[in-house]
């Protein structure tokens, strides 16, 4: 039986794993649950699955969730401390990263360096500090299952391939074509995206997810994030990953190789199957929540829009400059997207400010933590700023 670690059990991923975990008890076992804030869903976890550990990151519901579960052999804790401790527990195989933002960083590379396993669902982590955090799973032998669609996707066509896929693997010999599904304004162009509201961008044709990743999506920064993200897991170059739109998000993703054979993942829009593919790896377990059938569909592809779309020119930009600007870019781009769903910024203005962060910083090498979160906080406070002063 694995046991493992969930790092924002109440969020999206979070919970599509625990419906996972429920499938599958005589394989996985919980030792922590940990949540920002949605106490109770928290203690309806607890009830059912059990954990040793929960973790809210407010000390005062930490406190009402002790007294909620006083009945329990749980034990609570609070803040970031609570989240490193759940994630570095001796008993426990493999942490599921399924929070939203940089957030996750400091767990992710604290668990690497007891030695943990990683189902990596938080890509904010690769993009802030990618060379830091495949760096020390290299040096600690430690497995980086991608959970994001499209790069479990990839490491799916790269282990069909008998190619090394994962953290450390050379990508020579091989293209990665990302898929992107275009989100809800597909086929929009900037003059129309004037008027976009977040009630708008947060209706995703083709995935739920959670505010921060769909609205993400609509401005294709996500993708962004996810080209980042598969330079670091896979080792390949910037110019060895395309984007194509692809709407039907049939197709995860594909990997063309140097004889030109291209090798593609398929399935429903759903993210369980690469949650449980991470937990199983390398196995397969026999459960499938969402089959796909292929009879009477259309796959289309096409070039991304990038001049409506500039955030994920962006990310290509400032993935190749390296350093400290992809996570300058990460930190300011989650600012202004909290910032646009309370209605205090446009969004245009998402890039604009994201865009000038990016502009006005000086990257320097993202070769330790310290590092890391020092350019972190400087593009909250600077993005934090121009919000401001727009009032």
């Amino acid at each position: 039986m694995k046991t493992i670690s969930v790092l924002g059990s109440t969020g999206s991923i979070g919970t599509q794993t625990l419906e996972v975990v429920r499938a599958m008890k005589e394989e996985i076992q919980i030792y922590a649950l940990t949540a920002n804030t949605q106490l109770s869903l928290l203690e309806k976890q607890i009830r059912e699955f059990k954990p040793k550990l929960a973790v809210l990151m407010d000390e005062n519901a930490a406190k009402e969730l002790r007294a909620r579960v006083r009945d329990l052999p749980v034990q609570v804790l609070a803040g970031m401390e609570g989240m490193i401790a759940a994630a570095v527990y001796e008993s426990v195989d493999m942490v599921v990263t399924a929070v939203s933002g940089s957030i996750g960083l400091r767990p992710t590379l604290a668990a690497l360096e007891v030695g943990k396993n990683i189902a990596l669902a938080n890509k904010e982590t690769l993009v802030a500090a990618g060379e830091l955090v495949t760096n020390l799973a290299v040096q600690k032998g430690c497995s980086i299952i991608p959970v994001d669609s499209e790069h479990s996707a990839i490491f799916q066509c790269l282990e069909a391939n008998s190619a090394k896929a994962g953290a450390g693997s050379r990508g020579s010999g091989f293209k990665i074509i990302l898929t992107a599904s275009g989100g809800p304004f597909l086929g929009w162009k900037k003059e129309q995206l004037a008027s976009v509201t977040p009630a708008m961008a947060l209706k995703h044709p083709n995935w739920t997810m959670g505010a921060k990743i769909t609205i993400d999506s609509a401005t294709m920064m996500n993708k962004g994030l996810e080209v980042i993200e598969a330079h670091f897991l896979f080792q390949v170059d910037y110019d060895q990953i395309e984007v194509l739109i692809h709407p039907q998000s049939i197709v995860h993703s594909m990997v063309e190789f140097c004889d030109g054979s291209i090798i593609a993942q398929l399935g429903m829009p759903d993210m369980r199957l690469p949650i449980q593919y991470a937990l199983s790896y390398p196995e397969r377990w026999n459960v499938c929540f969402n089959k796909l059938s292929l009879a009477g569909k259309t796959l289309n592809f096409e070039q991304p829009d990038w001049e409506a779309f500039p955030a994920l020119k962006l990310a290509y930009q400032c993935g190749k400059r390296g350093g400290t600007l992809p996570a300058v870019m990460n930190a300011a781009n989650e600012i202004c997207v909290h910032a646009f769903l309370h209605s205090r910024i446009k969004y245009h203005e998402i890039f604009e400010i994201t865009e000038r962060a990016c502009r006005d910083h000086k990257p320097v090498k993202a070769d330790n933590l310290q590092t890391v979160l020092e350019a972190d906080a400087w593009a909250r406070e600077y993005a934090q700023r121009i919000i401001s002063g727009k009032k």
